[in-house]
């Protein structure tokens, strides 16, 4: 998975930090959200998605790589359809 940003569109509500601090951060000038790194572990994978369910202004997009949805169709107990 990767995290793209619209940082146009936000607002600076400051969700995505408060939900992922090792992930983003916010400018200090503009109070907008700034990509600290791209998420290197399941936690954060995890942090990451609720951080963009939790934007308000919907500036947060994570973008599932096809090995990522192959591995979750994999899992035990998900259904594809």
């Amino acid at each position: 998975m990767r995290i793209e940003l619209n940082v146009e569109r936000c607002i600076g509500a400051g969700m995505c930090a408060l939900t992922a601090p090792d992930l983003f951060d916010q400018d200090e000038d503009e109070g907008t959200v700034v990509l600290l790194a791209q998420p290197a572990t399941p936690a954060q994978e995890r942090a990451a998605r609720q951080a963009a369910d939790r934007c308000p202004s919907g500036t947060i997009r994570v973008v599932e790589d096809a090995a990522d949805a192959d591995a979750t169709a994999a899992q035990p107990g998900h259904s594809t359809g």
